[in-house]
């Protein structure tokens, strides 16, 4: 590049704060490494720091008596805990748990507590940029929000004009907003929302509605329970829901005696603080479930009378069918010794009903996830304890804002009628079919199959090449491919590897300065909603997703502007909590405002839901079905709904299931299984993961799991977080080692291969390969290795890549650019590799490969196979 011409383009993240309108800026790890950079000696920071201290220019300490506190909702990961931050002076110092929150209340973890680095994060982006050079070459020019509204809206009419909106699509990550993208999405009649369900926890969920019908995610009742079974959960780190259940399970541990049992290969923080942890061979939990089911029934210890009235299998005949899951062949399959798997199963069952036995990814992230999990829940309707005090409770739709509260301003933009194969896809027909979980993991594969159309592509908090399966390879061939995505704009906080190949980027508000519901499933079994309210405003220009929408809404067309019809997502919030006025006595939205929740005390708490009254305005125009006492109710236009089911003369709620009881057999399932050619017969049935019944005696089982500061890749942008947690060694089992001759701190080549399983292809195949550091420990099972994800940043500014020398010009104070210039990122980045440090960690999502389990979809995470080669 000409020396002329080299001078007109910033350089680094730094210079994203000093960018002019039209100005351009290279961003790319390449240009940032080839900085000259001279280490530091440590001792020299501390000296410096003593120095600013002296002159009054280093940190001071905050006076919280003049702080404004503001009450919000967190998201540095799902759990979406209650929040108030403390301003001072128009900067969010510090925030901590909600004390009116429900299911947090004060308690906090660390994630939570490091949101104010992410508003003053100096690295941040700050104005829409539209890139000038190739796409990924990381080369660009500030332009101003009517430009960037403007092309947008452009290239969207096109695809409706031309009859296509499905071929607008809008790929999310963790964003909370979804009735807001939804309703903008049916404005322009497009389906084409694809989520990352599939890649979380879409089997769990699917289970729980298989088996209950309304819920996708279970409130155990730890606090009163006496034995808690634990399929993979690591509650005390990474769980949905950790401090919830967390803070409960303690509390029924130590208040309540209960007994703690962890089922994981690996000894996460959860393992380690359990009563026992059982290291059973992976994604054999549904053996395990199976076998101590038929312990429980044999020993005539599980609870005939409920499996009798509610459940669509009698007692007697899964008596019968459970019998071949004996202890001698549960043992063969998980690894574990036939008398503890009897010892652990009647101690359970003499606890119910208060006992619970719940799943998370550690159960579910396989190939035979969803049986695993379904397999898990039954245990529990087998020993009674569905519903009870102490036992698996649940509430109804636990993560929707209740509409007959909070009512969606009208007018409403209809259901798309387009299709998309991308969004829907066939091979997978559970995956839709309680709500939308998709499979998120194909989208990329179709897209460079042809098997569906991309115009505009909209990436919001989601970045795929670090999160996703063979994320570095065929993520970012077609990302990089115009032919392929031809229009991708992404919204995002930082500069993530997603919006390296974007075409235009909008600097999103972060969560504590933008608006919004949310909800999660209360621990308390009661409705409850949340408001998240910014607690500063944003930097520079950067704009909530939700505001982005509205505008393009009202640009794009007279029929789509109709559909948003306020001024902004707070406007539109306003309207919504109307609704709330005659409830709470007050204002609607000044008591949200002054709350950030409000939790519905008008009903009981969620014990026994199947059992309560049909409502009496339900039972009008009813009749009941003879042979299966299903209560039907004819409605207006002559149609009949399923609204209860008579039990001993009394018409119950039931379960939502097709028959309204709990469903061991569900025969949707069996019919999924016939229409793509995989056996099922609509039971929990175990089956052996293919790839793992093919396994060499030299390969090993992979997998990954999340440290309690980091998310995905929504964290590593943090300096506190980043620099607790930046170093993800693989973990060996000490046996193991010894086998291959490894110790701690060695380098590793991992090495891993393609899946075998239903409709896959090229079983076997090399996939990909990585050098990484080994920690050898006992706290893993002797076949399995395990790597943390999220880590492996090659973006997300100088805390997350760990890269000081990716600033090479000074950051402008907070009079213009809205963010103040850090001394940690200046001069302590440590984990610098130059500074002797271990870098930003490995990604070892670009080596795992996709692998999407039968009917739900689900990416089988922890079913990769792997060799290991010492170097």
């Amino acid at each position: 590049m000409p020396i002329a011409r080299r001078e007109a383009i910033k350089r680094g993240f730094a210079a994203l704060s000093t960018l002019a309108l039209g100005e351009t800026i290279l961003l790319a790890p390449e240009d940032a490494n080839a900085q000259i950079f001279k280490p530091k000696n440590r001792k020299l920071y501390g000296k410096r720091k003593a120095e600013r201290r002296a002159s009054g220019k280093g940190r001071l300490k905050n006076d919280y008596s003049k702080a404004v506190i503001k009450k919000g909702v967190c998201l540095n990961c799902s759990t979406v805990c209650g929040i108030q931050g403390y301003v001072i002076d128009g900067k969010l110092v510090k925030v901590s748990g909600n004390p009116l929150d429900p299911n947090n209340g004060k308690s906090l973890c660390a994630k939570g507590q490091s949101g104010p680095t992410i508003n003053d994060y100096a690295d941040r982006l700050q104005f829409p940029l539209k890139r000038v050079g190739a796409r990924g070459e990381g080369k660009w020019k500030r332009i101003s929000w009517d430009e960037a509204y403007t092309e947008m809206a452009t290239r969207i009419r096109k695809a409706i004009d031309e009859g296509k909106p499905e071929e607008v699509a809008i790929q999310i990550g963790r964003s909370r907003i979804a009735e807001e993208m939804t309703r903008f999405l049916n404005a322009i009649g497009s389906p084409s929302l694809f989520n990352h369900r599939s890649l979380c926890s879409s089997n769990k969920r699917a289970a729980n509605y298989a088996c209950l019908g309304e819920t996708d995610w279970e409130s155990p009742d730890f606090e009163r329970s006496k034995y808690i079974l634990n399929f993979g959960a690591n509650f005390y780190e990474a769980h949905q829901g950790a401090i919830h259940a967390a803070k409960r399970i303690i509390k029924g541990r130590f208040d309540n005696g209960a007994k703690l049992v962890t089922f994981d290969v690996r000894m996460s923080n959860t393992a380690g603080r359990s009563d026992e942890w059982i290291p059973l061979n992976p994604g054999s939990d549904g053996a395990m479930a199976l076998a101590m089911g038929n312990v429980i029934m044999q020993a005539n210890l599980h609870d005939a009378k409920w499996l009798d009235t509610w459940s669509n299998v009698k007692a007697e005949e899964l008596k019968t069918w459970i019998s071949r899951y004996t202890l001698e062949w549960a043992e063969s399959v998980t690894g574990i010794a036939a008398a503890d798997i009897k010892r652990i199963a009647l101690e359970f069952a003499k606890a119910a009903p208060r006992a619970v036995a719940f799943t998370n990814r550690g159960s579910g992230a396989h190939y035979n996830g969803f049986n695993n999990d379904r397999a898990v829940i039954m245990l529990n309707a087998i020993v009674g304890s569905i519903g009870k005090e102490g036992g698996y409770c649940y509430t109804t739709e636990p993560t929707r804002v209740p509409p007959t509260v909070f009512p969606q301003p009208a007018p409403l933009p209809p259901a798309p009628k387009a299709k998309s194969l991308i969004e829907n896809p066939p091979e997978w027909p559970l995956a839709n079919k309680w709500q939308r979980m998709k499979v998120g993991q194909i989208v990329y594969k179709y897209i460079q199959e042809g098997r569906g159309k991309i115009q505009v592509y909209i990436s919001y908090t989601v970045a795929t090449p670090l999160t996703w399966p063979e994320g570095r390879s065929l993520v970012v061939d077609v990302l990089k491919d115009e032919k392929l995505i031809p229009f991708h704009v992404c919204s995002d906080v930082v500069y993530s590897e997603q919006a390296h190949y974007a075409d235009i980027i909008l600097p999103d508000a972060s969560y504590m300065e933008r608006w919004g519901f949310d909800v999660r499933n209360n621990m308390e079994l009661r409705d409850y909603v949340t408001l998240r309210q910014p607690f500063t405003p944003p930097p520079g220009e950067c704009v909530s997703f939700v505001d982005t929408m509205i505008e393009l809404g009202k640009r794009i067309s007279p029929e789509t502007a109709k559909y948003f019809q306020f001024k902004d997502h707070e406007e539109w919030l306003k309207l919504r909590s109307k609704g709330l006025t005659a409830r709470v006595g007050e204002d609607g939205w000044g008591y949200m405002v002054k709350n950030g929740v409000w939790q519905d005390m008008s009903k009981p708490k969620y014990y026994e839901l199947y059992n309560w009254d049909v409502e009496a305005a339900q039972l009008k125009d009813s009749r009941v079905d003879p042979a299966t006492q299903i209560i039907y109710r004819k409605a207006a236009n002559g149609t009949e709904t399923k609204v209860g089911l008579m039990v001993d003369g009394k018409a119950r709620r039931g379960f939502l299931t097709p028959d309204r009881k709990f469903s061991i057999y569900h025969e949707d399932i069996e019919a999924a299984g016939k229409q793509v050619g995989f056996k099922d017969n609509g039971m929990p049935e175990f089956f052996p993961v293919e790839s793992f019944v093919k396994m060499k005696p030299n390969q090993l089982h992979l997998v990954t799991f999340k440290w309690n500061v980091h998310t995905q890749g929504r964290t590593a942008s943090q300096k506190y977080l980043s620099e607790i947690v930046h170093h993800n060694p693989m973990w060996i089992n000490t046996e193991t080692a010894k086998q291959y001759g490894i110790k701690t701190g060695d380098l590793v080549e991992l090495s891993t291969f393609r899946p075998y399983g239903h409709d896959m292809k090229n079983g076997g195949d090399f996939i990909g390969n990585a050098v990484i550091t080994a920690y050898v420990t006992e706290g893993i099972h002797p076949r399995v290795l395990a790597v943390s994800n999220s880590l492996g940043n090659l973006w997300h500014g100088r805390a997350g890549n760990a890269n000081k020398a990716s600033q090479n010009t000074p950051t402008i104070g907070l009079d213009q650019s809205g963010l103040l210039a850090d001394q940690d990122l200046d001069e302590d980045i440590w984990w610098d590799p130059r500074n002797g440090g271990t870098g930003a960690g490995y990604n070892v999502n670009a080596i795992l490969p996709i692998q999407s389990a039968p009917l739900v979809g689900m990416q089988g995470w922890f079913d990769t196979v792997c060799s290991i080669r010492a170097l």
